[in-house]
């Protein structure tokens, strides 16, 4: 009896042992640079999300699908990217990281809210930029990138705001004062960000890096004057 118990005992830790290295590793780190230019670290495979919440927004339009590629499938799209752009004088790099999150660089893709293209353009969004058709590529990315560039310059380059509010809307973030504390917009500044600031995403500090804070002068117990942007 003694050896049976021993031999299924041995079975049941082999058994253990097997799994533990047949599963692989989810926990992924990841990096991104948020708007007052510090490194943040986080587990890109966490499920756990700021904020905690679980209210939905009653404004975003945008799909949840995660990026399929952060570079555009053909030379073409490339292109139309490159251009737009370049008009805008926005970096390219930040502009496929918002369609690779968008649409994962489906021109064909419309989300459960009527999101449409590349760029996940709403009716209201297309109207407002002259887009007659959001399943063309080259004016969806137009009207998406002039949207925001817009966004970008309301909020003074501050890239987390813009982008919640490309996500949700503009009031969502000036009620707010920030990112809304809806999980899905959360998780889509996220996913953007990610996606800019990997290593291999082209980006070109010189048409965006987080903006600085001002230096301002202040006197201290003893009178001196000192210069700081904290």
């Amino acid at each position: 009896m003694n050896g049976r118990i021993t031999r299924v005992a041995i079975a049941v830790m082999a058994a253990g042992v097997w799994l533990s290295l047949s599963v692989p590793s989810q926990a992924q780190i990841a990096s991104y640079v948020d708007e007052h230019g510090k490194l943040v670290f986080i587990n890109g495979d966490s499920t756990k999300r700021s904020g905690g919440s679980t209210i939905s927004s009653p404004s975003a339009s945008r799909t949840e699908s995660a990026a399929q590629s952060a570079n555009p499938p053909d030379e073409k799209l490339d292109q139309i990217v490159q251009e737009a752009a370049e008009r805008h004088n926005l970096d390219p790099a930040l502009v496929r990281a918002v369609i690779s999150t968008e649409s994962g660089w489906n021109p064909t893709a419309i989300s459960r809210k009527g999101a449409v293209g590349l760029m996940q353009l709403i009716p209201a969004t297309a109207e407002r930029f002259g887009v007659g058709n959001s399943f063309d590529p080259a004016q969806n990315v137009e009207g998406g990138t002039s949207y925001l560039k817009e966004l970008l310059d309301r909020y003074n380059g501050d890239l987390t705001k813009s982008l919640a509010a490309y996500n949700a809307g503009e009031r969502a973030v000036d009620e707010s004062g920030g990112i809304p504390a809806f999980p899905e917009t959360q998780r889509y500044v996220q996913k953007v960000t990610n996606a800019y600031f990997r290593p291999s995403s082209g980006r070109d500090p010189s048409l965006w890096s987080p903006p600085r804070a001002p230096i301002r002068a202040e006197a201290d117990s003893s009178g001196r004057i000192i210069f700081t942007n904290e």
